[in-house]
């Protein structure tokens, strides 16, 4: 269970989840990154909640998107988003309250109705020299928050017998990050992103990528959590997804910030639920 406060306890969501991969949640999520200023991500927000709410199957939890703008407009963005199915997430955290001057502590995130909080994504790794280690720390903090943490993990270039050394590879960067803890990794969300495929004219091929998260699923199964959500990013844009197999969504990048982009990959999950029959569980 998760060491939640209570106040945050009331704020977990029942959704459809399972054993299975083919059973489970499917997740559409976009991050602005630096994109957009802060009246330009309102104004998107405000298009996005359009095209959630033109769309009433998302009610029923089998479809979860979410969004993770920028910090200064989280709590605009929380009041935008009141009401509807979407998660508001954060592009990042520290790893505890006290003095850490100019980090964002997980507590505080909480407080502003954050759900989700982005850990480990590449560029953090390669320009701000975000460690295992570092992100290990972020990982538990953010879990001991209530919040979800989602792990960003990667290979950093495909190889002759690709598919399989990146499984080996992300299943040790998750091993890392929940320092081998794995009831802690199965509160985890995985956004699996090739680093190569990032800021791509095009996403990583869909057999590839479904090989990998299929490899990965092998490796998880031995510790139980063969059903952990695993999510691609990397250029990911509409059609990509009715192409995978085994992943549990998408993470959009640049191609949602075109509203309109994100709701047909809404449309396309929404398919694929529709053949799907959930049974129920608990996700944050």
């Amino acid at each position: 269970m998760q060491h939640a406060p209570a106040s945050q306890a009331t704020d977990r969501v029942s959704v459809a989840v399972s054993d299975t991969v083919s059973d489970s949640v499917t997740y559409v999520g976009v991050s602005t990154k630096m994109y957009l200023g802060y009246r330009d991500t309102l104004d998107w927000l405000e298009r996005l909640r359009h095209e959630v709410d033109s769309r009433p199957a998302l009610a029923a939890g089998r479809v979860v998107p979410f969004v993770i703008p920028s910090f200064p407009v989280l709590p605009g963005a929380a009041s935008v988003l009141d009401g509807s199915p979407i998660l508001l997430g954060a592009q990042n955290c520290g790893w505890a309250d006290g003095p850490w001057t100019g980090e964002v502590a997980p507590s505080m995130l909480a407080e502003l109705g954050v759900r989700l909080v982005e850990i480990g994504h590449a560029e953090r790794r390669a320009h701000f020299g975000e460690t295992d280690a570092v992100v290990a720390l972020k990982v538990r903090a953010a879990d001991d928050a209530g919040l979800t943490p989602l792990l960003c993990v990667g290979e950093l270039s495909a190889g002759d017998d690709a598919a399989r050394d990146a499984a080996v590879f992300v299943y040790r960067q998750i091993e890392a990050a929940v320092g081998s803890d794995w009831e802690l990794a199965s509160r985890l969300v995985v956004a699996y992103e090739p680093v190569w495929a990032i800021g791509a004219a095009e996403p990583a091929n869909a057999g590839y990528v479904s090989d990998v998260v299929n490899h990965l699923r092998e490796l998880l199964a031995g510790h139980g959590i063969r059903q952990l959500p695993v999510i691609y990013g990397g250029s990911a844009k509409p059609g990509l997804l009715p192409r995978l197999a085994g992943v549990s969504g998408l993470f959009l990048g640049r191609f949602a910030h075109d509203a309109t982009n994100f709701g047909a990959v809404l449309d396309e999950a929404l398919l694929l639920a529709a053949r799907q029959k959930p049974t129920a569980g608990t996700v944050r």
